[in-house]
C-alpha cells in the first residue's frame, strides 16, 4: 500500500472545506429582517421596557385613587392585664383583672369633591403614561432602522472601498508594466502607488466604522453579530403619501403623542384647581363601629361579655385656613398658564420638526434619482477614460480618478437609499403617526 504522503493539514482539508462552507451557510441563516430585529428590540431594550412598566404602574395608581370613593372597613382586638400590688389595707388578696376587646370598625365618604378631582386626574395619568409609550416605542423603532441600516451602509461602504482598492491595484501594476517597457514616465507609478496607499488607509477605516456599526445593532437587540438583510434588486423606493407638507402637519396636530401629553397635562391642571377649591368645601363620612368586650378578674364592679356599636354621620366644615388655601389655589393657576403655553410650544415643535422631515425626505428622493443618473454617466465616465488611456490620449491620473469617481458615487447611492427609509419612518414619527406597521411595510423591501 502507498503511503499517504499527504501533510495533516492536506488530510483534512477536504473535512475543513465542509465545515468553512457549514459555517458560512450558517451565517447566511443568521441574516435577520427588520421586523425580526424590532420584535427582538421590544424584548430587549431597557428604554422601552421602561416606559412600558411605567405604563403598567398608572393602572395601579388609578386603582389606589378610586379607593378613595370605596368603604374601609378593619378589625382591631386587644388584651389587657392589669394587677394591683400591693394589696389594699382591706384585703390581703391582691387584685387583678383582664380586659378583652374585639372591634370591627368602617368608614365611607359621602361627600369629598377633592378624593373625586384625584380619580379624575389619575385616570388622566393613566393616558399620559400611554402618550410616553408611544413615544418610546417610536423611538425604539427609529433607533432600530436606524443601526440596521448603517451597518448595511457601513458594508457597502467597506465593499465599495475593498472594489476601489482592487481596481487600483490592476492600474498599479499596468503603471509598472508600462514604465519597464518605457511606454510610461515613473510619475504614473508614484500616483498610483499613493492611491492605492490612501485605498488602503480607506478601506481600514470603513472596516473599523462596520464593526462599530455591528456592535451598537447587537448592543440594541442584546445579540451578536446581528446580519442584516439588504435592500431586494432592483431597488424601489416608497413615494411619501400625502405629497403635501400641510397634509402631515395637519395629521400631526391630532395624533402626535407629545401634543396628547400637553393636552393631558393642561388637564389635570386644570382638576388642580378644582382640587384646591374643594379644600374650601365641607367633607362628610359616615363612620361606624361594632365591638364586643371580655372582662374577667378580681376587683370589678362587672364580669362577663359586653358589646356595643355605633353608627356617626361627620360634618367637617372649613372655616380659616391661614391663607393656606387662597395661596394653593393661585399657584394652581399659575400652573396652568405654564400648562397651556407647554401645550402651544409642544404644538410648534411638532409643525416645524414635521415640516423638516418632510422637506428632507423629499430632498432625499431627489438626491437618489441624481445619483443614479451619476452612477450611470460615471460609468460610461470610466469607461470612456480606459479607452483613452490605452490609446494614449489618458494619462493614468485620469483613470484613477475616474474610477474613485465611480465607486464614490456608488457609495453615496446606497447611503441616500438607506436615509430615504430611515428619514421616512422620521417623519412619521414627527407627525406622531409611526406605528409598528410601517417597521412591516419597510421589511418588505428587503431580500428574501
Amino acid at each position: 500500500m502507498a503511503a499517504d504522503r499527504r501533510t495533516p493539514l492536506t488530510r483534512h482539508l477536504p473535512r475543513m472545506t465542509l465545515l468553512m462552507a457549514a459555517l458560512g451557510l450558517a451565517g447566511a441563516v443568521r441574516a435577520q429582517s427588520l421586523q425580526e430585529v424590532y420584535e427582538a428590540a421590544r424584548t430587549y431594550d431597557a428604554t422601552y421596557l421602561a416606559a412600558r412598566a411605567v405604563a403598567e404602574s398608572a393602572q395601579y395608581q388609578l386603582g389606589q385613587s378610586e379607593a378613595l370613593n370605596r368603604p374601609t372597613v378593619g378589625l382591631g382586638a386587644s388584651a389587657t392585664r392589669t394587677e394591683t400590688d400591693p394589696p389594699s389595707k382591706v384585703s390581703r388578696d391582691r387584685y387583678g383583672n383582664t380586659v378583652s376587646t374585639v372591634g370591627l370598625s368602617a368608614s365611607y365618604a359621602l361627600f369629598n369633591r377633592s378624593n373625586s378631582v384625584t380619580i379624575e386626574q389619575s385616570r388622566k395619568n393613566v393616558e399620559v403614561a400611554q402618550a410616553d409609550l408611544d413615544t418610546a416605542e417610536q423611538d425604539l423603532i427609529i433607533r432600530i432602522a436606524t443601526a440596521y441600516f448603517d451597518v448595511l451602509a457601513a458594508k457597502d461602504a467597506l465593499s465599495t472601498s475593498q472594489s476601489n482598492k482592487a481596481a487600483i491595484a490592476e492600474q498599479l501594476a499596468s503603471a509598472k508594466r508600462n514604465f519597464e517597457v518605457g511606454t510610461a514616465t515613473i510619475t504614473d507609478t508614484r500616483e498610483a502607488q499613493a492611491r492605492y496607499d490612501l485605498a488602503t488607509a480607506q478601506e481600514l477605516a470603513a472596516d473599523n466604522d462596520l464593526r462599530v456599526k455591528q456592535v451598537t445593532l447587537d448592543q440594541l437587540v442584546g445579540r451578536v453579530g446581528v446580519q442584516p438583510r439588504p435592500l431586494a434588486t432592483p431597488v424601489v423606493l416608497p413615494p411619501v403619501t400625502p405629497t403635501t407638507v400641510d397634509s402631515w402637519v395637519s395629521t400631526a396636530e391630532s395624533g402626535h403623542p407629545s401634543i396628547r401629553k400637553a393636552q393631558l397635562g393642561l388637564d389635570v391642571a386644570r382638576l388642580e384647581i378644582d382640587k384646591a377649591k374643594a379644600a374650601r368645601l365641607p367633607t362628610v363620612d359616615l363612620t361606624g363601629s361594632y365591638g364586643a368586650q371580655r372582662q374577667t378578674g378580681t376587683g370589678l364592679s362587672y364580669t362577663g361579655n359586653l358589646t356595643n356599636a355605633t353608627a356617626a354621620v361627620a360634618l367637617n366644615v372649613p372655616i380659616y385656613s391661614g391663607g393656606a388655601i387662597t395661596n394653593r389655589i393661585r399657584e394652581t393657576v399659575a400652573l396652568e398658564e405654564k400648562s397651556r403655553n407647554d401645550l402651544d410650544y409642544a404644538r410648534r415643535s411638532v409643525e416645524e420638526n414635521t415640516k423638516r422631515a418632510f422637506f428632507g425626505v423629499q430632498s432625499l428622493l431627489a438626491q437618489v434619482k441624481a445619483y443614479e443618473a451619476a452612477e450611470s454617466s460615471t460609468k460610461l465616465a470610466l469607461e470612456a477614460t480606459q479607452l483613452g488611456y490605452k490609446v494614449g490620449v489618458r494619462v493614468n491620473l485620469d483613470v484613477l480618478n475616474a474610477q474613485t469617481q465611480l465607486y464614490t458615487t456608488q457609495r453615496d447611492l446606497a447611503k441616500a437609499r438607506y436615509d430615504v427609509l430611515v428619514n421616512s419612518l422620521k417623519l412619521r414619527q414627527a407627525s406622531g403617526q409611526l406605528r409598528p406597521e410601517d417597521v412591516t411595510a419597510i421589511n418588505g423591501l428587503l431580500a428574501r
